[in-house]
């Protein structure tokens, strides 16, 4: 299979080197989600500024992009060799209680998921050697999935909120290559 080797500035979205199926199906994921969930929920794109709907719509590509890319062997290969770039990753994704507060969506349940989606994928970080890592990965994201439909009855925030746990405690923090 044909491997593409990727500029160094998308490294951390892609990996050194990615199979092209795998670069349309990311970039298909980052536009069909957002365009899926603003046609679904159209009053999500009336209801508050243009500038805030933007940004929201680009983190919500972000998280679905990233749930495909991070399930790739490019990106996956990529943060296996750099632990501290993980730790990053799981830190500074606050895209959901971002996506919440540009949308006016319930901060609450936002925070809920957010919070479980943090711990969880620290938790499944700090057990990469664990020969059931992914097993831990997909029981957390499950819990998560659940809780993100429990706590609010907003439809796009549930949707929103159990791709972001898929990403982040699943797609993300299991190494997809040594689990086994």
């Amino acid at each position: 299979m044909v491997l593409l080797d990727i500029p160094s500035p998308l490294h951390d979205v892609f990996g050194a080197r990615q199979r092209p199926l795998a670069i349309v199906l990311i970039v298909a994921a980052a536009l069909a989600v957002p365009i899926a969930v603003a046609t679904a929920e159209p009053q999500l794109v009336t209801a508050v500024a243009p500038w805030r709907v933007a940004i929201a719509a680009l983190l919500v590509a972000d998280i679905a992009a990233g749930a495909v890319a991070n399930l790739t062997a490019g990106t996956n290969d990529h943060y296996s060799t750099r632990p501290t770039a993980r730790w990053v990753f799981i830190a500074v994704h606050l895209h959901l209680v971002a996506v919440a507060l540009l949308l006016d969506l319930p901060l609450v349940p936002a925070l809920i998921v957010w919070t479980a989606t943090i711990g969880g994928a620290v938790v499944v970080n700090l057990l990469r050697t664990h020969p059931e890592q992914r097993v831990i990965g997909g029981t957390f994201f499950i819990a998560i999935a659940a809780a993100a439909v429990l706590v609010t009855d907003v439809r796009a925030l549930a949707i929103v909120g159990i791709l972001f746990a898929f990403k982040v405690v699943y797609a993300f923090a299991v190494d997809h290559t040594r689990a086994s």
